[in-house]
């Protein structure tokens, strides 16, 4: 039940009143979604605490204007009413419901203030005996502005349209594949070779998870898609990505009916500069399952939105992983930092690498992390070996089931071309056939039709006796080799190495089992490999850190034993110092927020020495950029560093 503070008990102790009114006999007829609006007041008394034996609504004045009161005899019996006592709630859908002028509306107020009538409208409830209720009813008079302007306009005149959507009832325009009967109920279009060829958009997405790799399929078979002219007419184009697009991201072949799927937002001081922003699924207006007919399951069309929102290579702003490039790095889009919890990048001037640079981009400090890519790429790799090894697949049986299906659509979808392209040529025919001879202007273009769809029919025929491929002989194996099969996890590292799998199938087959790899290396330290397969759980490997070149010319390279100062994640996600022990890989995505060191107090001799100014920080830069600069990070101490006036840039001691 919905409540509101100026209800009281003596209010709902008598009736409440709802006034109904459509100006002209027109709107009664047209408008009927005005009309129901008006109508659902009475769940709303309901919901408000009234009974539904005191709800009573009067809808004498349905086609009649308010400009006046003398002809309308329900306005009249809402007045009587309000002035014996008996009505405690007064509800219309808006103010221009009761009176269109104040000699009709200021009356109304004061009779409802004198006896503790509420008011109440589709945006709230008014106390007219209050002064703040007075005022708020005041600004909504029908001769005030507020009535005229666009907003309370444009709100008007879609209300009944939402109210319409929200039952799925709205006539939107449907996507090819999507017609209405005479009767107005929508069905999928009879055309069976529409049909299949949309279903085979969502099956092929599906196998490739790609829409461009869908483009390639459908190129690589000459397969057209339908699609709508201006007049609403299914015609047959060559594929595009942005038609694949168009189809797998309409929530109609998945039975559900949406509005209000973007946005308009105005950029700048200019009311003209607008901007069209699509929305995500979780803030569409309205949606309601079940509408349509469904070419695909909701659960399916769901599962395709996120792999197109994963495809996109955004890291930044999605999270997004990307699709499986043909680059070196393996863990591209997966592989997370251990000392920030940010998403890597991959470089690959000079050689492969992993890079941590999102604090960099975001404060300007020093890189988190930047690691070569072959050592954790092997480690992920043997790991991922050590899972594989002992599953069993019937790789051959599964391998030619999948290529006889995929065949046997193309296959199909040729067929269905040939018999649309004989029934055009066919019409043509008949067309020209029934003209009359001596009519030689029309019986000149009717042959022409004739001649060219005759033309195309051939063309497809040909096309399709050089494309077809007769089915491939199955054999069974012998029981050596059908062994060799099942046991691919065991040889599939030879695969590996040998280079029979492409990168982009690497990739994907590294994603298949793993969800993110996170990694963290400091100093000397050994380098910390942390994989979490899909599903939950996790995997963690030591790889001790590579001695680098330039640490051997300088010398700077500590022996192993060496204490290097770390940070470390303690209770609470603050990062404290630790001596001779490797970081332990926090859960991701984290941040460590970082505690300063406190101050060392100064000896005598040092008084003359600056102190830290008045904005001490710590040093962020971890062990090994500071090894990558030649030198050892110092105490944990000694890097409370003052920083000049503009907070920017560490300034050295004096």
């Amino acid at each position: 039940m919905t409540t509101s503070e100026l209800i009281t008990p003596q209010h709902r102790a008598r009736k409440a009143l709802i006034y109904v009114r459509q100006s002209t006999p027109q709107q009664a007829l047209s408008h009927q979604e005005s009309l129901r609006l008006q109508y659902a007041l009475e769940q709303r008394a309901v919901s408000l605490g009234w009974r539904p034996e005191d709800v009573v609504v009067v809808d004498a004045d349905v086609g009649l204007t308010a400009t006046s009161a003398e002809h309308r005899a329900g306005f009249k019996e809402v007045v009587a009413q309000v002035t014996l006592g008996q009505v405690g709630i007064l509800l219309s859908y808006d103010v221009t419901r009761l009176a269109r002028n104040c000699s009709d509306w200021y009356p109304l107020l004061d009779v409802c203030g004198y006896r503790r009538c509420l008011i109440a409208d589709r945006d709230g409830i008014y106390d007219p005996g209050s002064p703040n209720g007075r005022l708020l009813l005041g600004l909504n008079r029908p001769d005030s502005y507020s009535t005229s302007c666009s907003t309370s306009a444009y709100s008007n005149l879609t209300a009944g349209l939402l109210n319409k959507a929200e039952r799925g009832e709205l006539a939107l325009t449907l996507p090819v594949g999507l017609v209405r009967d005479a009767l107005g109920r929508v069905v999928k279009d009879p055309h069976r070779e529409v049909q299949d060829r949309l279903a085979l958009v969502f099956t092929t997405f599906l196998e490739v998870r790609s829409a461009t790799r869908v483009l390639h399929y459908f190129n690589k078979n000459d397969l057209l898609l339908p699609r709508r002219d201006r007049f609403g007419d299914v015609v047959w184009k060559k594929p595009t990505v942005a038609a694949i697009l168009e189809i797998l991201k309409n929530p109609a072949y998945a039975g559900a009916f949406v509005y209000g799927r973007t946005r308009t937002t105005t950029i700048g001081p200019s009311p003209t500069n607008k901007k069209l922003e699509r929305l995500p699924i979780d803030q569409w207006k309205i949606r309601v399952n079940d509408v349509y007919p469904p070419y695909i399951p909701w659960e399916t069309f769901e599962r395709i939105q996120a792999m197109l929102q994963d495809n996109y290579a955004e890291y930044d702003r999605n999270k997004s992983r990307g699709i499986p490039r043909p680059g070196k790095a393996l863990l591209h889009g997966i592989i997370y930092c251990g000392e920030c919890g940010h998403k890597m990048v991959v470089q690959y001037k000079g050689r492969t690498q992993y890079l941590c640079t999102y604090l960099r981009g975001q404060y300007g400090v020093p890189v988190c992390q930047h690691i070569p890519a072959d050592p954790v790429d092997d480690a992920v790799v043997e790991a991922f070996f050590a899972a594989l090894s002992p599953v069993e697949l019937d790789a051959y049986a599964r391998a030619l089931a999948t290529e006889q299906a995929r065949d046997e659509r193309v296959d199909h979808a040729h067929q269905q071309h040939l018999e649309r392209l004989r029934y055009e040529a066919e019409v043509a025919q008949r067309q020209f056939i029934r003209v009359d001879p001596d009519n030689r202007l029309v019986a000149a273009e009717l042959e022409r039709r004739w001649e060219t769809a005759l033309g195309a029919l051939k063309q497809a025929e040909a096309t399709y006796a050089q494309q077809r491929r007769p089915p491939a002989p199955t054999f069974p194996l012998p029981p050596e080799v059908r062994a060799r099969f099942e046991a691919v996890g065991q040889h599939l590292p030879q695969l590996w190495r040998q280079g029979d799998i492409g990168q982009a199938h690497k990739k994907a087959l590294l994603r298949a089992l793993i969800d993110k790899v996170v990694v963290q290396r400091g100093g000397p330290r050994p380098r910390r490999v942390v994989g979490r397969p899909r599903g939950g759980g996790g995997h963690g490997t030591d790889h001790p850190r590579r001695e680098c070149a330039g640490d051997r010319r300088r010398g700077d390279c500590p022996p192993p034993h060496a204490a290097w100062p770390s940070l470390t994640h303690g209770p609470g996600g603050v990062a404290q110092h630790g001596q001779d022990h490797p970081p332990q890989a926090s859960p991701l995505p984290a941040t460590a927020s970082i505690a300063p060191a406190p101050r060392r107090r100064l000896p005598d001799g040092d008084a003359d020495r600056p102190g830290p100014g008045p904005h001490p920080t710590l040093d962020l830069r971890s062990d090994l950029q500071w090894n990558y600069r030649g030198r050892q990070r110092p105490p944990a101490e000694d890097l409370l560093v003052p920083r000049c006036t503009d907070h920017t840039r560490p300034v050295p001691a004096a």
